[in-house]
């Protein structure tokens, strides 16, 4: 799978965000075979939460930022049908808020890089069909996904406590 990654304002320019993203992927790549297809692409946009809020606004008829918001393309069926031979495959797009990651991060004292690498890893989780609100045990498939891929960063468990 392969990242296309846009950087915009506010998020800080002392951080290779870029970076943060493609190891988030391949961490995620070692839970989630199916993300590992050369075929797939994915889009992730580092955001404000202003541009979040209008995304949010529009396409999902909520008038407020979030954290993360994932817009998929392929069904859960379809990725996993996907040969890995052929044309170029659009999973999705991703929009990354940096005011609310900031504060989320400050929030629970971790580091802004290691709430943006889980909140990549939940968004594109998402793009591969898995979806924590359809019932409390795909919550916790997500989850244990989610908490999988951040032990291989070397990230704890931002579901204890």
């Amino acid at each position: 799978m392969h990242l296309e990654t846009d950087i915009e304002a506010p998020w800080p320019a002392g951080t290779d965000w870029s970076d943060v993203a493609e190891r988030a992927l391949e961490a995620l790549r070692r839970v989630a075979p199916e993300l590992a297809n050369p075929r797939l692409t994915a889009s992730l946009l580092f955001t404000s939460d202003e541009e979040v809020h209008v995304l949010n606004r529009e396409w999902r008829g909520k008038d407020k930022p979030t954290n993360v918001l994932s817009f998929p393309m392929l069904e859960r069926a379809e990725l996993l049908d996907l040969a890995s031979e052929g044309p170029p495959e659009m999973l999705g797009d991703i929009a990354l808020a940096h005011e609310t990651c900031a504060r989320e991060a400050a929030e629970k004292g971790i580091s802004a890089q290691d709430h943006a690498a889980h909140l990549i890893i939940h968004g594109l989780l998402h793009l591969a069909g898995h979806d924590h609100e359809i019932s409390p045990e795909d919550a916790d498939a997500m989850e244990a996904l989610e908490t999988k891929a951040l032990a291989l960063l070397g990230i704890g468990n931002p579901y204890d406590g």
